[in-house]
């Protein structure tokens, strides 16, 4: 790993190699992992032992059935999005180099039926990411 990438893990950034978007990644998730519910989030998630650049790829998702809106169900994931890119930290070890072998999966679906503020998100966000930390601790 170069020490750009490695620099570019601990800043407050959201890449592309950040998001899970593998069809076959995703289908794992859903079959072998575990999960919560912290509202308004159900958390699913999955610790792999592989090599990664990243410590963890997230998926946000937001059912139509609850947001006929495209605006709204953009807005809602831009607002997640937003609040795990400041509080991805937590999830980070106290061993510097171990997130090199070792990647989170995580799904957070968002299950609520009306929009909530962005501070509210933010609050719960960080209690998942903590409560993710504690599991694998």
């Amino acid at each position: 790993m170069t020490l750009e990438a490695e620099t570019n893990s601990l800043r407050q950034t959201f890449k592309k190699e950040e998001r899970l978007f593998e069809k076959k990644l995703i289908d794992r998730l859903f079959k072998e992992g575990n999960n919560f519910f912290q509202f308004p989030f159900k958390v699913v998630y999955l610790r792999l032992d592989e090599p990664a650049v990243y410590l963890a790829k997230i998926l946000i998702s937001v059912p139509k059935r609850n947001f006929k809106r495209a605006v709204d169900r953009n807005r809602i994931k831009r607002l997640v999005r937003e609040a795990y890119r400041r509080n991805k930290f937590i999830l980070n070890t106290t061993e510097k180099n171990e997130y090199k072998s070792k990647i989170y999966v995580i799904g957070f679906i968002y299950t609520a039926r009306q929009l909530i503020s962005f501070s509210e998100i933010e609050r719960k966000i960080i209690i998942a990411l903590q409560q993710l930390k504690q599991e694998y601790e």
